[in-house]
């Protein structure tokens, strides 16, 4: 039997920092009930329910009020989990969807139609698509508006980014890279990924989701993660994103406090038009939330 993962703490506190009306959480995950929503049989994991309302709970506690439900990796290519909850949301979310590079035009605009503004596929592990099959595939959404959005599985002390530099270039469509293209905080700004992350975003087809501290860095408040921070905000201010990753699921080590990974953007981000910019105006521009 597959084990069960921790649960995300169900008691965020009152954040510190305050946010400006019409922020939204770019990257969040919605399961169960399971009876209703099975996860894939190739899920490595189980996940406990976190269902729309506990996310509501959350987002009104942080002061949020637009969201991007993503496809976790635990359904597959059942996209349905996320499609209800977005139904039930409303025009305050959108959804990014997971998809065979395969998938017909019919399907991909019943996707649209539903909210979906991006597809979502995992690199860098040895049993991912190739990169070059993406490609191909980001051809035929470029008349949707939508954009690739990928999540870096990192092999060990392997420059990701720059083994495929030449293909990351090449994309029809904006490229999002989730929880900081998965760099740790301890490699600092010198490191290779880290860099071409930077050119890619300074081109303007590259986003960077600032999300997933927990994963990457120490503990809270996440300090040792500024400089990756900063550095990509001196990059390109306009192709940033905050998100929450809740509710953190597979995580082994303590449990974060989701406020913990709000407030640390004020660590990171000091200046407060900046933060407006990455928590509203850079995520009304790639998803194009309707009016709330």
């Amino acid at each position: 039997m597959i084990a069960l993962c921790q649960p995300p703490d169900p008691n965020p506190r009152p954040p510190k920092l305050v946010c400006p009306p019409g922020a939204a959480d770019c990257h969040l995950h919605i399961y169960g009930p399971q009876q209703r929503y099975p996860a894939s049989p190739a899920s490595e994991f189980a996940v406990p329910d976190a269902l729309p309302a506990a996310a509501r709970h959350l987002h009104q506690v942080l002061g949020i009020q637009r969201a991007v439900l993503v496809q976790p990796s635990g359904y597959g290519l059942d996209n349905r989990r996320q499609l209800d909850a977005l139904a039930e949301i409303g025009s305050s979310a959108r959804a990014i969807v997971a998809v065979a590079p395969d998938v017909s035009d019919q399907e991909l605009q019943r996707l649209h139609q539903a909210g979906a503004r991006g597809a979502r596929f995992a690199i860098g592990h040895d049993k991912a698509r190739p990169l070059a099959d993406i490609l191909r595939f980001a051809e035929r959404l470029a008349p949707l508006g939508w954009h690739i959005d990928l999540h870096v599985r990192r092999p060990p002390d392997v420059p990701v980014l720059a083994r495929d530099e030449a293909l990351f270039r090449r994309f029809p469509v904006p490229l999002v890279f989730a929880h900081f293209a998965n760099l740790l905080a301890k490699d600092g700004t010198a490191q290779t990924d880290f860099q071409l992350l930077c050119e890619l975003m300074r081109g303007g087809n590259c986003w960077v989701k600032l999300s997933a501290a927990y994963r990457l860095s120490a503990e809270p408040p996440y300090r040792d993660l500024a400089p990756l921070a900063q550095g990509l905000a001196a990059a390109r201010p306009d192709r940033l994103l905050w998100a929450s990753d809740w509710p953190h699921v597979n995580f082994k080590a303590k449990m974060p406090n989701t406020t913990e990974l709000l407030d640390c953007l004020a660590e990171w981000i000091p200046d407060e038009t900046l933060r407006r910019r990455i928590l509203v105006d850079n995520p009304q521009a790639l998803y194009r939330f309707e009016e709330i």
